[in-house]
């Protein structure tokens, strides 16, 4: 197989440009936040990246809110790096890694793009799936995974057990449920995803997909109590870590400065682990 080929850094006709099957939709605060620097500083900071092929027509494969951006603009052309030789593969990774590297993306969009970077990075490293390791095959992710989490996580500085956590996540949802969760009330969180990828039942998920959707969930694991208790009459039942949390958060409200010091003074060793236990994508379980 040919490898990619930097065929030109050129301006190209913006009309020319076809853009289609991305993995996620341009956003409008993304495109308004690269119009509102680009009047300011006169320039686009990066070119975007085109595929050629055989036939001459010219394939977006990263920098969709920059290609909006000109378009909103008014601009005719727009600067671009255009390759040649390309896989499908090969421009997906770009198109995520692009992404990841250089755009605000919420958790949401985050989990997308890393489970379909895992699924182009196995393609594409078939020798990396072989056999099982340690902590990530007692969570149940076949090894697969561990070559890609150490290439991501050096990549985009993520801890390797915090993109195992996403990439699972991720790799649960389908393009359907992905669609209705980007237009849910609320914004959904890394928690709400996993909660969701833990469900078994594809019907049971989807109806805690639709819940949040329709804003009948403030969060996966509110959504699924409130359907049990419309399917199944059960009475809501506290979260006993949601009860604790708010216990100690009252508690540390209520108390003075002084008494706080104290507090973080004689549990600082614990305090000092769980943040690095945060910080490293850790979450809490005992």
């Amino acid at each position: 197989m040919k490898q990619p080929t930097l065929m030109q850094q050129n301006r190209v006709k913006v009309a020319d440009i076809v853009t289609r099957d991305r993995l996620r939709p341009v956003s409008q605060a993304g495109v308004d936040s690269l119009i509102a620097s680009v009047k300011e500083t006169g320039v686009m900071k990066d070119a975007i990246h085109i595929r050629k092929k055989k036939d001459g027509a010219l394939y977006l494969i990263a920098g969709a809110h920059r290609l909006e951006m000109a378009r909103r603009l008014g601009w005719d052309e727009i600067e671009a790096k255009v390759w040649t030789d390309v896989t499908d593969d090969w421009a997906l990774m770009m198109e995520i890694d692009d992404n990841l590297a250089g755009a605000e993306m919420n958790a949401l969009d985050t989990a997308v793009f890393l489970a379909t970077r895992k699924a182009v990075y196995e393609r594409l490293h078939p020798e990396k799936r072989r056999g099982v390791a340690g902590g990530l095959a007692r969570q149940g992710l076949a090894s697969d995974i561990v070559s890609f989490a150490e290439s991501s996580a050096e990549k985009f500085s993520i801890s390797k057990r915090q993109i195992a956590r996403i990439v699972a996540a991720g790799v649960r949802l389908g393009p359907s449920e992905v669609a209705q969760l980007r237009a849910a009330p609320r914004p959904v969180t890394q928690k709400d995803l996993e909660d969701i990828s833990r469900i078994g039942d594809p019907d049971e998920r989807s109806a805690i997909v639709l819940r949040m959707t329709t804003g009948k969930g403030k969060s996966a694991a509110d959504a699924r109590r409130s359907l049990r208790v419309e399917t199944e009459g059960e009475a809501p039942v506290k979260d006993p870590i949601d009860v604790e949390f708010l216990a100690l958060l009252s508690a540390f409200d209520r108390a003075r400065k002084t008494a706080r010091r104290r507090f973080v003074e004689d549990r600082l060793a614990e305090l000092q682990a769980l943040i690095a236990d945060v910080a490293g994508g850790g979450d809490g379980t005992e």
